[in-house]
């Protein structure tokens, strides 16, 4: 199995030639074009501290049709008792770090190095790149943070201080994606919650059809607010 180098040229080999386990790319860089291009082809960056630029595109993968979203009666009623307030695109910077010190089972550090801080950022500066937030009052405690093309949602990584506030957020924010007529959210990695949330698998051939069909719709860029946000 060939797993392919790249050099200064943003693109990107075919996603078929990944290696059993996802990978299919070393090296490049970060620069807004190059990470618009993957998600463009359903790929995306995962590295650690010390490890040169991963780029990835699993077989399965998971994914989450809007309108298939299933919210458990018990995070509705987190939701409809108003335990948190949510805004969009109002503290990225925040979330994403956040997001790289939050613990994680059976993971030791973390893959959002300072050099995906500042690229993701960047992309957030560029309209791309989109942050939601969950709040406690004045305190932040929980979001998640992705890219956005064409109709599709690319979710990167959440954290959560406070028991259902990333899955509050993720579910108000999933519901305004719907609206605005998104069709796909990219959930990357497959994990038991985002199962309960009606996620499913597709298998690459499946997942690329709809990646394709979503980039023909156009991009929602600049910053985001939820309708019901000033």
């Amino acid at each position: 199995m060939t797993i392919y180098r790249l050099f200064e040229e943003p693109v990107f080999p075919d996603p078929e030639e990944a290696d059993p386990d996802g990978l299919l790319a070393v090296g490049g860089d970060l620069s807004p074009q190059r990470l618009l291009n993957a998600y463009a082809n359903g790929i995306f960056p995962w590295y650690a501290e010390n490890s040169p630029i991963l780029w990835w595109s699993t077989n399965p993968r998971l994914a989450l049709v809007p309108s298939e979203l299933h919210v458990p009666r018990s995070l509705r009623r987190v939701i409809n008792r108003g335990t948190f307030s949510f805004t969009l695109d109002t503290r990225f910077e925040a979330v994403i770090r956040r997001c790289a010190c939050c613990p994680r089972p059976e993971q030791e550090g973390t893959w959002i190095v300072d050099e995906m801080i500042e690229a993701y950022t960047a992309l957030h500066r560029l309209g791309y790149a989109h942050s939601v937030e969950a709040w406690q009052g004045s305190d932040l405690v929980g979001g998640l943070y992705g890219v956005s093309l064409g109709s599709i949602f690319y979710g990167e990584s959440m954290f959560y201080n406070v028991p259902d506030a990333s899955k509050a957020a993720f579910a108000v924010f999933v519901e305004q994606l719907r609206k605005w007529g998104f069709t796909l959210i990219d959930c990357q990695q497959t994990t038991r919650h985002l199962l309960r949330f009606g996620a499913r698998e597709f298998q690459r051939f499946r997942f690329m059809a709809m990646v394709r069909e979503g980039m023909n719709a156009p991009t929602l860029e600049g910053v985001w607010r939820f309708d019901n946000q000033a």
